[in-house]
């Protein structure tokens, strides 16, 4: 059976640009992650981060006082042509 592939943008506070990778966790697996790292900066854990790894193997590692915003999920699929059918 092959593995649920998931998409997940990360905002950074003060960063223009996006971080974007595809995970092979489920959807459910990543928001307990980023849940998780949530909670232990509510906790007062100042060295909190959110840790994914994606399917290359790249290890991406924000602090979660920096996070803006995490979106988990496909992107829609673009139209292609010219007008409506």
């Amino acid at each position: 059976m092959e593995r649920e592939h998931v998409d997940i943008t990360i905002g950074v506070k003060h960063i223009n640009r996006e971080v974007r990778l595809e995970v092979s966790d489920d959807a459910e697996a990543i928001v307990a992650a980023v849940n998780e790292a949530l909670a232990k900066s509510a906790d007062g854990d100042s060295t909190a981060v959110l840790d994914l790894t994606d399917e290359k193997g790249r290890r991406v590692v924000v602090p979660v006082g920096s996070l803006g915003y995490v979106e988990i999920g496909a992107p829609a699929p673009r139209p292609v042509g010219f007008g409506a059918i």
